[in-house]
C-alpha cells in the first residue's frame, strides 16, 4: 500500500544498469530518505519461522559486499552480519511463527514478518521513506514501496537483509536443534531434505512443524487414520 500523500516516480529494474545502490540513490534525490530495503527467508521449509530483515544502509557504505544472501558460504554470511551490525546501518527484524504461517499462509505470514521488521527498524531507529521490497508483492502498510524480483541481485540494501534474515534464522534453528535434536535442524534449518522427512515420519511433528504444509500435515494427531475412522463413527 503506497503512501498517496506522498508523490514520487516508480522505477523501472532495466534503469538501474547493475548498480546495486541505483535505487537507494535515486530515490534519495527525490526527496525520499532514508531507503530501506527488505527481505525473507524461511518460507520453503517444513518447520521453523519466516525471518524477515529491514536494512538501511549508510550513503557511503561499501554497499557492493553484500550479495544475495543464497550465493554465500555460511561464513561469509557471518561475516556481513557482523560488519552489518558495527556500521552505521539502521536493521530491523521480524517474525512470523509456525502458527501464524498455518493459520494465515506462508505468503501472508512472510509478508507480516516484513512490516514487523520495519516497524522494528523504525523503533531502534527511524522509520524509513520508502522500502525496497524483494519480490512482487508489497508489504501490507502505508509506506511508499518499490518491488523488485530477484531484488538481492538489484539493491544492496536489499541483498544485506537477506543476510540478516537468513542468519536470524539459521541461529534460530540452530537453538530449536537443541530442543529437538532428532530432527538435526542444525543441518538442514527446517528444510524438507530426506533425512529430515525421514525424521518426521519416525518422530512426528513437532510444535516448530508448520502442520499445513505436505510432508508435516500427513504425519499430524488431527490428519491420523485412527482419527479419521472415530469421525467417521460420530457421522
Amino acid at each position: 500500500m503506497k503512501d498517496s500523500s506522498t508523490v514520487f516516480s516508480l522505477l523501472s529494474p532495466s534503469d538501474s544498469d547493475g548498480d546495486t545502490f541505483f535505487y537507494e540513490r535515486r530515490f534519495t534525490r527525490q526527496g525520499l530518505s532514508p531507503v530501506a530495503g527488505v527481505d525473507e527467508a524461511g518460507r520453503g521449509p517444513l518447520a521453523g519461522p519466516v525471518v524477515a530483515g529491514c536494512v538501511i544502509l549508510s550513503p557511503d557504505c561499501d554497499y557492493l559486499c553484500y550479495q544475495d544472501s543464497k550465493k554465500l558460504t555460511a561464513s561469509k554470511r557471518n561475516a556481513l552480519f557482523a560488519l552489518l551490525h558495527e556500521s552505521d546501518a539502521a536493521i530491523g527484524v521480524g517474525i512470523s511463527s509456525p502458527e501464524e504461517i498455518d493459520k494465515i499462509n506462508i505468503l501472508q505470514a512472510s509478508l507480516l514478518a516484513m512490516r514487523r521488521a520495519v516497524l522494528d527498524c523504525a523503533d531502534h531507529f527511524s522509520m524509513p521513506a520508502i522500502v525496497l521490497v524483494d519480490g512482487t508483492f508489497e508489504i501490507p502498510m502505508y509506506l511508499p514501496q518499490q518491488t523488485l524480483v530477484k531484488g538481492e541481485s538489484k539493491s544492496g540494501s536489499i541483498a544485506a537483509a537477506s543476510i540478516i534474515a537468513k542468519v536470524t534464522r539459521d541461529r534460530l534453528m540452530e537453538e530449536y536443534h537443541q530442543r529437538y535434536p532428532q530432527y538435526n535442524f542444525i543441518q538442514h534449518k527446517g528444510y524438507g531434505t530426506k533425512a529430515h522427512r525421514q525424521a518426521i515420519a519416525e518422530h512426528g511433528p513437532t510444535p516448530i512443524h508448520r502442520k499445513t504444509f505436505k510432508g508435516v500435515r500427513e504425519f499430524c494427531l488431527e490428519n491420523s487414520p485412527e482419527k479419521r475412522e472415530r469421525q467417521r463413527c460420530l457421522w
